[in-house]
């Protein structure tokens, strides 16, 4: 159905633009609520400030450093309401302190402003010391409630006004005069405070989440063993030609010390193969072509955590295509999806139905053995599974575990009372984040029905 908008010569003037995108009815509407609130005040006109993020020759990936508690913060890490905490990344403390000037701060509010636009967060106390890249600006908010504006810009009303404002065709983008423009419904103290309350609780519900999954993990290894166990590099090592035959590789990274010991801690136990407790399915490669922007989920390894499947630049497939791929690709509850390329070894147990089919880069596991389907989830996401999927995934650019990898890897088992307890920790886990999602939900849905009843 074709949709068009009658505006006047007036409001093109204003806004600067001659695109029939941003003038789009469903934007037109949302404009035209909050403009008839009783209180709103131009983003630019609130008290506090915006920095942009260094420029991006300030800053090269290859300075990435795992001996550093100093974060980088990129693009793809804002998400709504917080940052993703999942694959972090971080810099030498001499970068940190040359780019100072772009740390941040506690209650910072982070915009994604390149890329994947529109993504609000809020900087808490756990995230400092950290600088953020320039996919990314920063709000420091002097008046304004932080925790309300960041649940009106995540809001229906917020997200659209910032996708209204994107500039650009291939790479889009989002300028500090785009974010000074938008229109902020400012409400009285009471009620900002009412919805903060909300976004706390939830934050304190995803605190308890992490500190349940952490239990899980400790109880895990502390069972097997690796309490107080030392994972360090050898500096030298010396490797017998038998066994570079036998293993069919050459490089040396492969048979760095630390992963016999790894094995050897392992084995003390009863171990089995994966591939003897498991069945495996690859997803499906349908082609780029065949991406849309709504449909079904086409699941992709970007989307997926050991905590569950995240928005991560979305795509999706038609219904005709997914309705020909569901019978063989789509998962079902108690599947285990794991990644194989790019970021191999993330495990996480499907606990609710989901209408969407897995990509070629994921492989679904169901469980033929009497064996505990969180228990094997976090095996293989702990340092248990993933010292074995370093050594067999490493020594090329684009990281690949090949299905015979995955199927000798080596899983101990732990008597069934003891993989309950760790499963029980993991399914809280899990419950804490699900309430912790719906408390930002009802967040946003408070701040759109405060816009729609005055």
């Amino acid at each position: 159905m074709i949709t068009y908008s009658i505006i006047q010569k007036s409001q093109i003037e204003t806004a600067h633009r001659i695109d029939a995108e941003y003038f789009q009815p469903r934007f037109l509407d949302i404009e035209k609520k909050v403009f008839l609130s009783k209180s709103y005040k131009l983003w630019g006109d609130i008290a506090g400030h915006f920095i942009t993020g260094p420029f991006g020759s300030e800053f090269i990936v290859d300075n990435y450093t795992t001996d550093s508690h100093y974060r980088y913060i990129r693009g793809k890490d804002v998400k709504e309401f917080f940052l993703l905490d999942e694959d972090n990344v971080y810099i030498p403390k001499s970068d940190f302190e040359r780019l100072k000037k772009y740390s941040l701060k506690e209650g910072d509010i982070l915009v994604s402003v390149v890329g994947t636009l529109g993504n609000v967060s809020i900087i808490d106390s756990s995230i400092p010391p950290a600088i953020f890249s320039c996919k990314s600006t920063v709000f420091r908010a002097e008046s304004i409630g932080t925790y309300y504006l960041i649940a009106y810009l995540n809001s229906e009303y917020g997200r659209s006004l910032l996708e209204r404002n994107m500039r650009g065709a291939v790479q889009t983008g989002l300028n500090i005069d785009d974010l000074k423009s938008l229109p902020i419904v400012i409400p009285s103290k009471k009620q900002q405070e009412a919805i903060s309350v909300i976004i706390i609780d939830a934050q304190k519900m995803f605190g308890v989440s992490k500190a349940l999954y952490s239990q899980a993990e400790d109880l895990l290894l502390d069972e097997l063993g690796f309490k107080d166990f030392k994972i360090e590099d050898d500096l030298t090592y010396t490797v017998n030609l038998s066994d570079i035959k036998s293993a069919h590789r050459a490089d040396a990274d492969y048979f760095q010390p630390k992963y016999k010991r790894v094995l050897s801690q392992i084995k003390t136990h009863n171990t089995r193969l994966l591939g003897d407790l498991v069945s495996m399915k690859k997803g499906v490669e349908p082609g780029s072509d065949a991406y849309q922007d709504e449909g079904k989920l086409f699941i992709r390894v970007s989307s997926i955590t050991k905590h569950g499947i995240i928005d991560k630049d979305q795509k999706y497939l038609g219904n005709e295509l997914y309705q020909a791929l569901r019978k063989n690709y789509e998962p079902k509850i108690g599947d285990i999806l794991l990644t194989k390329d790019a970021t191999p070894g993330i495990a996480y147990v499907l606990k609710e139905p989901i209408e969407g089919i897995i990509a070629g880069g994921i492989i679904r596991l169901k469980i033929k053995e009497d064996i505990e389907p969180e228990y094997l989830a976090l095996c293989i996401n702990s340092v248990i599974g993933q010292m074995q999927i370093e050594r067999d995934a490493g020594g090329s650019v684009i990281v690949h575990w090949k299905p015979e990898q995955i199927k000798n890897l080596r899983i101990p088992i732990l008597p069934k009372i003891t993989q309950q307890k760790v499963a029980d920790l993991v399914q809280q886990s899990h419950d804490a984040r699900k309430k912790a999602k719906e408390l930002l939900e009802q967040a946003k849905r408070e701040v759109e029905e405060l816009i729609e009843q005055q």
